[in-house]
């Protein structure tokens, strides 16, 4: 097992940047950015590139037939807010019968009827994403990264990489607008001449002034 650790919001804005001609998303075993939330919360918004993860009527999370996880070297997990890894580590989840302390949606009622209902009628809750990080860890080489803060504190932050967009062809992702790496946070950033130039960018990200270091010249 690979283990599990948290994922400053940082850390997962430089994965999502990183790039040499094209954008490194377009490589298929650079980073696997995987959403523990229910489908209902999926489909209102997400992180770039970022695949839901179901599960079972149990509350069990499924490993995604789609990735090769043992080849992946990043693997990213979020849910609404979690800050520990803590539940990653809660042997009880192990158990199959449904508890309501480890199920997004159990509420106490018979196992018959629990089956029928979605889990989408409700929000993931808080621990989701290192349960399913937990799951995760057992097929990966590298340790499996739990995004502190999950969606909500990383959106707060950088709400221009959300998106509703579900599918992703490999001619997107090679040509996916990265952002300049982050040095400080909200402060100091690293990028190219074309995204110091990129009005979008300068935006999004606050930007007030420019240091050029670079062959190229002109007005930034």
């Amino acid at each position: 097992m690979a283990g599990v650790t948290l994922c400053e919001p940082t850390e997962l804005y430089n994965l999502l940047n990183q790039s040499t001609k094209i954008s490194r998303l377009a490589e298929p075993n650079y980073l696997c950015l995987l959403d523990a939330r229910t489908k209902r919360e999926y489909n209102e918004s997400h992180l770039m590139t970022a695949l839901r993860v179901k599960t079972n009527p149990l509350g069990k999370y499924l490993v995604p037939q789609s990735i090769n996880l043992e080849c992946v070297r990043y693997c990213v997990i979020y849910d609404g807010k979690t800050d520990t890894v803590d539940a990653a580590f809660d042997m009880d989840y192990d158990l199959l019968e449904v508890d309501k302390e480890l199920t997004p949606f159990d509420t106490g009622i018979d196992i018959k009827e629990l089956r029928k209902k979605q889990s989408s009628e409700y929000n993931a809750k808080e621990g989701s994403a290192a349960r399913c990080a937990r799951i995760m860890q057992r097929l990966t080489r590298f340790p499996v990264m739990v995004l502190r803060g999950g969606y909500e504190r990383f959106t707060a932050t950088y709400h221009y990489l959300r998106t509703q967009k579900i599918f992703w062809m490999p001619q997107e992702l090679e040509a996916f607008k990265t952002y300049p790496v982050e040095i400080l946070p909200a402060k100091v950033y690293m990028g190219n001449y074309a995204q110091a130039c990129d009005s979008q960018i300068q935006k999004d990200l606050k930007i007030k002034a420019h240091i050029n270091i670079s062959e190229e010249t002109g007005v930034l």
